[in-house]
Protein backbone atom coordinates (compact mmCIF):
# COMPACT_ATOMS: atom_id res chain seq x y z
CA UNK A 1 0.00 0.00 0.00
CA UNK A 2 1.43 3.60 -0.47
CA UNK A 3 1.59 6.05 1.78
CA UNK A 4 -1.10 8.11 0.74
CA UNK A 5 -3.69 5.55 2.25
CA UNK A 6 -2.86 6.72 5.74
CA UNK A 7 -2.40 10.25 5.53
CA UNK A 8 -2.11 12.01 9.14
CA UNK A 9 -1.01 8.45 10.68
CA UNK A 10 2.67 8.71 11.70
CA UNK A 11 2.82 5.07 12.87
CA UNK A 12 -0.24 2.31 12.90
CA UNK A 13 0.71 1.03 16.23
CA UNK A 14 -1.35 4.50 17.38
CA UNK A 15 -4.52 3.55 15.27
CA UNK A 16 -7.64 3.41 17.92
CA UNK A 17 -10.94 3.58 17.27
CA UNK A 18 -12.69 7.59 17.78
CA UNK A 19 -13.56 7.85 21.40
CA UNK A 20 -16.96 7.08 22.61
CA UNK A 21 -17.47 4.88 19.53
CA UNK A 22 -16.86 1.64 21.38
CA UNK A 23 -18.06 0.06 24.17
CA UNK A 24 -16.30 -2.79 26.85
CA UNK A 25 -18.60 -6.02 26.95
CA UNK A 26 -20.54 -6.34 29.94
CA UNK A 27 -18.36 -8.94 32.01
CA UNK A 28 -21.44 -10.96 34.02
CA UNK A 29 -20.44 -13.65 36.63
CA UNK A 30 -17.32 -12.45 38.36
CA UNK A 31 -18.26 -12.07 41.78
CA UNK A 32 -21.10 -10.93 43.60
CA UNK A 33 -19.28 -7.20 44.18
CA UNK A 34 -19.50 -6.49 40.10
CA UNK A 35 -23.20 -6.48 40.52
CA UNK A 36 -23.75 -9.72 37.67
CA UNK A 37 -22.61 -12.25 39.72
CA UNK A 38 -24.53 -15.26 40.64
CA UNK A 39 -27.30 -14.85 38.45
CA UNK A 40 -24.94 -12.49 35.91
CA UNK A 41 -28.34 -10.21 36.41
CA UNK A 42 -31.12 -12.65 34.90
CA UNK A 43 -32.63 -12.48 37.91
CA UNK A 44 -34.01 -16.37 39.33
CA UNK A 45 -35.18 -19.18 37.80
CA UNK A 46 -37.66 -19.35 34.67
CA UNK A 47 -37.66 -19.01 31.15
CA UNK A 48 -36.30 -16.11 30.73
CA UNK A 49 -32.85 -17.27 32.92
CA UNK A 50 -32.22 -20.09 30.84
CA UNK A 51 -29.48 -20.07 27.85
CA UNK A 52 -30.78 -20.06 23.90
CA UNK A 53 -34.08 -17.76 25.43
CA UNK A 54 -35.77 -15.92 22.84
CA UNK A 55 -39.09 -14.50 22.64
CA UNK A 56 -40.82 -14.26 19.38
CA UNK A 57 -42.18 -10.36 18.79
CA UNK A 58 -45.53 -9.23 19.48
CA UNK A 59 -45.44 -12.25 23.09
CA UNK A 60 -47.12 -10.86 25.70
CA UNK A 61 -46.45 -13.17 27.97
CA UNK A 62 -49.28 -15.87 27.50
CA UNK A 63 -51.68 -12.82 27.52
CA UNK A 64 -53.79 -12.80 23.83
CA UNK A 65 -51.72 -10.37 22.10
CA UNK A 66 -53.19 -6.98 20.42
CA UNK A 67 -52.47 -8.17 17.38
CA UNK A 68 -55.31 -10.94 18.08
CA UNK A 69 -57.05 -8.73 20.59
CA UNK A 70 -58.06 -5.36 17.80
CA UNK A 71 -60.67 -6.34 15.18
CA UNK A 72 -59.94 -7.21 11.46
CA UNK A 73 -60.70 -3.40 9.52
CA UNK A 74 -60.12 -2.39 6.44
CA UNK A 75 -59.77 -3.68 2.85
CA UNK A 76 -57.11 -3.00 0.00
CA UNK A 77 -58.82 -3.76 -3.34
CA UNK A 78 -56.20 -5.75 -5.65
CA UNK A 79 -57.28 -3.39 -8.37
CA UNK A 80 -56.17 -0.48 -6.72
CA UNK A 81 -52.60 -2.17 -5.91
CA UNK A 82 -52.20 -2.94 -9.70
CA UNK A 83 -53.19 0.47 -11.03
CA UNK A 84 -56.43 -0.75 -12.95
CA UNK A 85 -59.47 1.86 -12.88
CA UNK A 86 -57.67 4.18 -10.57
CA UNK A 87 -59.17 7.54 -11.27
CA UNK A 88 -59.79 11.01 -9.95
CA UNK A 89 -63.59 11.79 -10.44
CA UNK A 90 -64.94 14.90 -12.07
CA UNK A 91 -68.80 15.20 -12.80
CA UNK A 92 -70.40 18.00 -15.00
CA UNK A 93 -72.02 19.46 -12.48
CA UNK A 94 -68.71 20.33 -10.94
CA UNK A 95 -67.36 21.66 -14.11
CA UNK A 96 -70.41 24.21 -14.35
CA UNK A 97 -70.12 25.09 -10.88
CA UNK A 98 -66.43 26.05 -11.75
CA UNK A 99 -67.71 28.05 -14.93
CA UNK A 100 -65.57 26.59 -17.49
CA UNK A 101 -65.79 26.49 -20.89
CA UNK A 102 -64.66 25.87 -24.39
CA UNK A 103 -61.70 23.59 -24.38
CA UNK A 104 -61.27 21.43 -21.20
CA UNK A 105 -58.19 19.67 -20.49
CA UNK A 106 -56.50 18.09 -17.71
CA UNK A 107 -54.47 21.12 -16.87
CA UNK A 108 -57.79 23.36 -17.19
CA UNK A 109 -59.28 21.26 -14.67
CA UNK A 110 -55.62 21.51 -12.43
CA UNK A 111 -56.41 25.45 -12.79
CA UNK A 112 -59.72 25.46 -11.77
CA UNK A 113 -58.91 23.05 -8.77
CA UNK A 114 -61.20 20.36 -9.40
CA UNK A 115 -58.02 17.68 -9.76
CA UNK A 116 -55.13 17.73 -7.44
CA UNK A 117 -51.85 17.35 -10.48
CA UNK A 118 -51.77 16.95 -13.98
CA UNK A 119 -50.55 13.49 -13.66
CA UNK A 120 -53.93 11.65 -12.58
CA UNK A 121 -55.71 10.04 -14.34
CA UNK A 122 -59.31 11.93 -14.86
CA UNK A 123 -62.85 10.52 -15.41
CA UNK A 124 -65.91 12.30 -16.22
CA UNK A 125 -68.97 11.50 -14.98
CA UNK A 126 -72.21 13.04 -15.77
CA UNK A 127 -74.89 14.71 -13.14
CA UNK A 128 -75.60 17.92 -15.47
CA UNK A 129 -76.51 18.91 -18.07
CA UNK A 130 -73.67 21.37 -20.00
CA UNK A 131 -75.70 24.65 -21.37
CA UNK A 132 -72.69 25.59 -23.09
CA UNK A 133 -70.57 23.14 -25.86
CA UNK A 134 -67.61 21.48 -24.18
CA UNK A 135 -64.83 20.04 -25.97
CA UNK A 136 -63.55 17.78 -22.78
CA UNK A 137 -60.51 15.71 -23.18
CA UNK A 138 -59.84 13.15 -20.33
CA UNK A 139 -58.70 9.39 -19.78
CA UNK A 140 -62.69 8.06 -19.41
CA UNK A 141 -66.00 9.18 -19.51
CA UNK A 142 -69.43 7.22 -18.88
CA UNK A 143 -71.80 6.62 -21.14
CA UNK A 144 -74.26 9.57 -19.50
CA UNK A 145 -71.39 12.32 -19.65
CA UNK A 146 -70.67 11.80 -23.12
CA UNK A 147 -73.94 11.76 -24.41
CA UNK A 148 -74.89 15.18 -21.83
CA UNK A 149 -71.90 16.81 -23.55
CA UNK A 150 -73.05 15.67 -27.32
CA UNK A 151 -76.13 16.77 -26.75
CA UNK A 152 -75.07 19.98 -26.06
CA UNK A 153 -73.00 20.33 -29.38
CA UNK A 154 -69.70 19.39 -27.40
CA UNK A 155 -67.42 16.31 -27.98
CA UNK A 156 -65.16 14.12 -25.64
CA UNK A 157 -61.90 13.04 -26.52
CA UNK A 158 -60.32 9.40 -24.93
CA UNK A 159 -56.87 10.07 -23.67
CA UNK A 160 -54.73 6.48 -23.46
CA UNK A 161 -54.50 5.54 -19.90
Amino acid sequence: MSASNFQGVENLSTLAPTAGSTRKRKRVGIGEGSGNGKTCGKGQKGQKSRSGYSRKAGFEGGQMPIHRRLPKVGFTSRKKVRGDNVFTIVSLDRIAAASLSGNIDVEALVNAGLVNNAGQQVKLLGGAEPTVALNITVNAASRSARAAVEKAGGTVTILGC
